[in-house]
């Protein structure tokens, strides 16, 4: 079968690999035509468009973008119906998925959508757009299974695919000794910060997070650098900071880590799912703050505290991430008390 499947980030470059990884197993003739990443075309995804070209986040980004990301929809049309499929599979990315699932479906092609959209959070009206474009959903989070219930959408839940995915890593894992050799790393403990994946969420973000570089002298920090993203964006950053990156090694260098600043999305998970203490951080443009202040309805924003429905993590979100909250709560999760607590809600 001939199988088109979009991603439009990091995560979902991972997660749709491993779903072709899997397919393949059931389907040794499968083509793929992919928009993603390196771990797409790895698997023999013909890459279309990577997802660093795609990912604008915030609502002045997207509008400063618009041009680009109508253009972007209006080629992917034309690329699907070039290539005619026998499945599209999309994957999250709802502002650009969903118009691809309607245009699809008017044109009788197979539509599924894997991941699916944090409509439980906002826009919960593009609910009625999945039930009447979609085929099939599949959704990985327990909670999304009765939201969908709600509106009679019959879903199949399919578990976390971050589950498969570190369980097939683990052997693979360094230890401490040997990660700390591989990377140049001296023995102090390891702060991990994750900033992001796109470059405008790492400008916001990561400056804060070294910012606390100089009040931890026991401890070295050890920033996870994106793939798509060149190693001279960081260093730029990082200033005169004595600061490593890793690239490439997100999941060994969780494993290998004593704390995390860790920025709100897929990442808070994979860092609990490691069972790595961290603070979660989320600093976006003030105007699309205020914007997503008055229509999401969550509350929390990472996924860890939303499975649990309670805060188990620190989430500094905004104006409350800034050096002295990161400083005081990154010191709380070193003393044996909170980490006590942390490991056992984990």
């Amino acid at each position: 079968m001939k199988y088109y499947i979009i991603a439009g980030e990091a995560s979902g470059d991972l997660h749709a690999s491993n779903l072709m990884l899997n397919l393949r197993q059931k389907d040794p003739e499968a083509q793929f035509r992919v928009w993603g990443g390196e771990k797409m075309e790895a698997q023999g995804g013909e890459l279309v468009r990577h997802y660093r070209d795609l990912a604008f986040m915030g609502f002045v980004e997207v509008l400063a973008n618009l041009r680009t990301i109508l253009r972007n929809i209006r080629f992917c049309k034309e690329d699907i119906m070039q290539y005619r499929p026998d499945v599209l599979i999309l994957v999250d990315y709802p502002g650009f998925n969903l118009r691809i699932a309607k245009f699809a479906s008017e044109k009788n092609l197979r539509v599924f959508y894997y991941i699916s959209p944090q409509i439980w959070a906002w826009k919960k009206n593009r609910v009625y757009k999945i039930k009447k474009y979609v085929e099939r959903m599949y959704v990985i989070l327990p909670f999304e299974r009765d939201f969908y219930g709600k509106y009679n959408v019959d879903v199949d839940f399919v578990g976390h695919p971050l589950l498969d995915a570190i369980e097939q890593e683990q052997p693979g894992l360094n230890s401490p000794i040997e990660f700390r050799e591989k990377y140049g790393l001296d023995d102090r403990k390891i702060i991990a910060l994750l900033p992001g994946s796109r470059k405008q969420e790492i400008s916001k973000m990561l400056p804060v997070m070294l910012s606390v570089c100089e009040d931890f002298p026991d401890y070295q920090f050890v920033v996870a650098g994106a793939p798509s993203i060149q190693d001279a964006f960081y260093h730029n950053i990082f200033g005169k900071r004595n600061v490593n990156l890793i690239i490439g090694a997100t999941h060994d260098l969780l494993h290998n880590a004593y704390a995390g600043l860790i920025t709100s999305g897929t990442a808070t998970l994979e860092t609990a799912l490691l069972n790595l203490p961290q603070v979660v951080c989320y600093k976006g443009s003030n105007i699309s703050y205020q914007i997503a202040k008055r229509i999401v309805d969550i509350r929390y924003i990472s996924l860890v505290n939303l499975i649990m429905d309670r805060e188990v993590v620190k989430e500094l979100i905004q104006q409350e991430m800034n050096h002295a909250s990161v400083k005081q709560y990154l010191k709380s999760i070193l003393t044996p008390e909170r980490r006590g607590v942390i490991f056992s809600d984990y």
